[in-house]
């Protein structure tokens, strides 16, 4: 399972023109379940977001995790984080996990999120979206667990 992080001032997803999810300050989540990921996967992932220490504390260090600081969690499903550009221009998406499995375990983790932390907003599975940002830093960081 691979994620990229950006640490948000802001963020919204917005589908057809409508905002279907926002978060004031807080992770931008961008979440790709990749082939033979499961629930073992999601549930690592979702704890290393949670714990993980990219907010400042009162020295200006980064001491401080999502949980710490009660900020937002913006999950979004973003399949092409899976990409393999290595043999050409154009890349390819084997490693994806199929849509009906990565439809899966994103909702599965968006529902263990909601369950351990108390702001949780999504875009929507296979949409096509817009996301809009402040990323705060900038802060961006790339997670894979196997």
């Amino acid at each position: 399972m691979k994620a990229l992080l950006q640490r948000v001032a802001e963020a919204r997803v917005d589908i057809a023109g409508q905002t279907v999810g926002a978060i004031g300050p807080g992770l931008l989540v961008l979440l790709c379940a990749e082939r033979g990921d499961g629930e073992a996967q999601a549930d690592r992932m979702l704890a290393k977001i949670l714990k993980l220490r990219i907010f400042s504390d009162e020295a200006g260090k980064m001491n401080r995790s999502v949980q710490d600081t009660a900020g937002g969690l913006l999950v979004v499903s973003q399949f092409t984080l899976a990409a393999d550009a290595s043999g050409g221009n154009r890349p390819s998406f084997t490693q994806a996990a199929p849509p009906d499995e990565g439809r899966r375990l994103y909702e599965y983790f968006v529902a263990q999120a909601r369950v351990a932390h108390p702001e949780v907003a999504t875009g929507e599975f296979g949409a096509d979206m817009q996301v809009s940002l402040v990323n705060d830093g900038p802060v961006t960081i790339p997670l894979q667990i196997q």
